[in-house]
Parts: structure tokens; sequence; C-alpha cells
């Protein structure tokens, strides 16, 4: 079914459209949440969110950009809304997933070897999930749905409302930024 059509049933209250809805963009959907969250089970709650709040605002969806993007942004902003909403709980670090290598791969940022002790895959996870975790705001979402849910650079500039432009300049300062935090954590500061 094209999506037109599919927008025009969910716009409908149509139950099966929604099941095929579901159906279609769940992997995009959990995925994109558990990019931003720690947890399985809270991206598991988060997308289950996305989905009910995307059921139910559909007729606001104007069509000027792919729904899958639509779907990127309203979860982005749905797991945004739940860091937001813990942080208040419990003052801690951030709650960025861990990373596989895949997506560490993509980043292309080096961890150096320690001179009398190879690190760990787990343990280089936990130092660039860290080090993901302190840029700032706006370079830290464009990093995420780039290298690690590998959206392209014009996908980026629409989920973060932006032009491609200024998705390269955070990608290029992020990535600086990055290595500056990892250098120092490896090889401390001055």
């Amino acid at each position: 079914m094209d999506n037109q059509t599919l927008i025009k049933q969910l716009n409908d209250g149509d139950a099966k459209a929604f099941e095929a809805f579901v159906l279609e963009y769940q992997g995009l959907v959990f995925s994109t949440c558990l990019s931003f969250l720690n947890h399985r089970q809270d991206a598991e709650d988060i997308a289950q969110d996305v989905f009910i709040y995307a059921f139910k605002s559909i007729n606001t969806f104007r069509g000027e950009a792919l729904l899958s993007t639509w779907l990127y942004k309203l979860s982005m902003n749905k797991s945004l809304d739940f860091i937001r909403a813990k942080k208040r709980q419990k003052r801690g670090s951030g709650l960025l997933r861990q990373m596989d290598n895949e997506a560490m791969s993509r980043l292309n940022v080096s961890i150096p070897n320690q001179p009398n002790s190879e690190l760990e895959d787990e343990e280089k996870k936990q130092v660039l999930h860290a080090a993901v975790d302190r840029l700032p705001k706006r370079q830290k979402r464009a990093i995420i749905l780039s290298r690690f849910e590998g959206l392209s650079q014009e996908q980026v500039a629409e989920v973060m409302e932006t032009s491609v432009s200024s998705v390269e300049s955070l990608l290029v300062r992020g990535k600086k930024k990055l290595k500056e935090l990892l250098s120092d954590y490896f090889y401390g500061k001055g």
C-alpha cells in the first residue's frame, strides 16, 4: 500500500491501516529510539508512544517530507523528551545506548591503543559512548542520526529542520570534538 493511501486510511481511523503502518515502520522507530536511549525496554516504550502519537496526529502530517522522515523526527523528539524527564528525576550521565562495532566504524573515530594494554571492545564502546554524550546537543543529534542511524545529510537536515550545510558543519565540529575528548581521555590534558 502506498503512503498516500495509508495516510488516508489512518486519518479515517482504520485499525488495519494502523497495523500495516506499525509493521512497516517499527524497525525504523525502535532503532531511532534505541540510538538515543540506553535501555531496550525504554526504547520499546517510547517507540510505542511514537506510534500512538503518530496515529492520533496523522492529520498534522502535511506530506512535505517523507513519512519516514516525520517518524524519525517524532522518534528523536519523544526520545529526547524522555531523556529530559529522566534527567529531571535523576541527575546522571546521558542515555545514549551502547554502540555496536558497526556504529563505531561509521563514526570513523579512532581510539588509540594503550602502550601496555589493549582496550577491550566493550571498554572502547563505553569510552566512545561517554564522549558522544558530552557533545553539544545539536552535534550529538547529528552524529547519532548520521553515523548510527545511517541517514543521509539531507535526511538529517529534514529531521533537524536545518540546512544540509548546517548538518555538515555539525558533523565536522562533532567529530573534531570527539577526537579532542578521546585524546584527553587517553593522553590527559596538556
